[in-house]
């Protein structure tokens, strides 16, 4: 078991914590990493670009002239590809299916692995608790230069996550307009959001969370 400090809001010291081996001991493998990060933003695409085939473009319904004696080309149909105004040929099409399927197992023993890399490096961090006494991103923000300052020690502000248990609404409320500042679930963790962090900051009460959450692998 990996031993860390928890800290109080105030960005001070205030007892030790026994973290879970299987959940922050996970030798890091950047293969599955890519892997997984990959299949997340495959899954997160959306599929905006389509063209008209033949088939959809409208009008086209008459034989732009007889099949003989004209002395020109035969033509069935002026929604023909080579057509000006005509249908596209190969184009992209809402059809496309960009999604790729990576097991559960593969996507929490990522999640674990980042964790324990984030830990490895120290730029995992554990708060006992979190009170706001009014629900104002003012608030919040004072407490983040707190913690920036005296927990983190950052020369330089980077991107922080927070892993909250149970219902996040009023934390995101009061963060979303904080750069850098994202509140995430314990049960909604992610690759993508724990490789952008560059610390991250959990609360005693959501490693638990985690633990219950991704107790099968």
């Amino acid at each position: 078991m990996t031993k860390v400090k928890v800290y109080n809001q105030e960005a001070e010291a205030v007892k030790e914590l026994e973290l879970p081996t299987r959940v922050f001991e996970v030798p890091l493998k950047q293969d599955l990493v890519y892997q997984v990060v990959n299949a997340q933003q495959a899954n997160a695409r959306k599929v905006l670009a389509h063209t008209k085939d033949r088939s959809e473009v409208r009008g086209g319904g008459k034989k732009p002239w007889r099949q003989k004696g004209t002395g020109r080309a035969r033509h069935g149909s002026n929604r023909s590809p080579i057509w000006v105004g005509g249908g596209v040929t190969f184009g992209p099409t809402s059809e496309r299916n960009f999604s790729k399927k990576i097991n559960r197992k593969m996507r929490q023993k990522t999640l674990f692995m980042l964790l324990s890399d984030k830990l490895k490096n120290n730029a995992l961090f554990v708060v006992d608790k979190l009170e706001l006494t009014q629900q104002k991103t003012k608030q919040f923000s004072d407490l983040l230069k707190v913690w920036r300052q005296k927990m983190l020690q950052e020369e330089k502000v980077g991107n922080l996550l927070l892993v909250a248990k149970g219902t996040i609404r009023s934390l995101v409320q009061v963060s979303r307009n904080l750069p850098k500042v994202r509140v995430i679930g314990a049960n909604n963790l992610n690759a993508e959001d724990l490789l952008k962090a560059k610390n991250i900051l959990i609360l005693e009460e959501a490693i638990a969370e985690i633990e219950k959450v991704y107790k099968k692998i």
